[in-house]
């Protein structure tokens, strides 16, 4: 069976209203043999969220190709603590982390719940460290910005990882090994961020656009690229 068809057959996913209800749910999803996608998002400008262009459609035209998700976890580069978070509030808040951007922007709410079960989830299924759980963080604009563009109706529940600063790039590898079980429970992962960032280095076109021409930046993203493409795992975490 060809990918997008098999993740076209997963079936739509609804609240249980009892708890018997709810553990017979849960059971059905621990015996599917499909599973979720997972997605890296290069989330650029934060503008991407209210303008329409190729990224923006690109994002949209993805969720066309699997099942709505029961829960979305989103792993946000804009997210960094000492140690490793979820978001466990019923209602995460939209956080606007920029400065100099319209106020259009600062406008948007991105009101999609939070999801108790899910926080649980991951909480129950990384054994490498302790994932405690945060009630004031809420959905960053590595979070948000991609979300809107995908989901507009906020209609899908939203729990949102941290990244651990004290930690390298194996920890977070490891730990995406032991998320990799969620995907069988209707869960989409998401990392979003920007595989090169740093906008000391950005260059400006007179119109003010930003655009990364430095040989170093596209060298640097192609070699990722290839080392993802080649399941070169240690090579890529070097």
């Amino acid at each position: 069976m060809e990918r997008k068809t098999f993740l076209k057959s997963l079936l739509g996913l609804t609240t249980m209203a009892t708890l018997g209800s709810f553990q017979r749910f849960t059971d059905s999803l621990e015996e599917q043999e499909e599973k979720m996608p997972v997605l890296f998002i290069g989330h650029g400008s934060p503008m991407n969220a209210i303008e329409e262009n190729e990224f923006t459609k690109a994002w949209k035209n993805s969720v066309t190709t699997f099942a709505t998700p029961q829960a979305i976890l989103v792993i946000s580069a804009h997210w960094e603590t000492k140690g490793t978070f979820v978001t466990a509030m019923q209602q995460p808040k939209t956080i606007h982390d920029f400065g100099g951007f319209p106020k259009a922007l600062f406008d948007v709410q991105y009101a999609a719940p939070g999801s108790e079960w899910l926080a649980k989830e991951v909480h129950d299924s990384v054994l490498s460290t302790s994932v405690m759980l945060d009630n004031e963080w809420g959905l960053d604009h590595g979070s948000w910005s991609i979300l809107k563009q995908m989901y507009p109706d906020a209609n899908v529940p939203v729990v949102q990882m941290s990244l651990d600063y004290t930690k390298d790039a194996l920890y977070h590898y490891n730990l995406g090994k032991e998320l990799q079980s969620l995907r069988k429970k209707g869960v989409l992962i998401i990392g979003s961020g920007n595989m090169v960032h740093n906008f000391q280095y950005a260059k400006f076109e007179q119109q003010g656009e930003v655009y990364f021409a430095h040989e170093w930046a596209i060298a640097a993203n192609l070699t990722f690229k290839k080392l993802i493409e080649a399941n070169d795992f240690n090579a890529l975490i070097d």
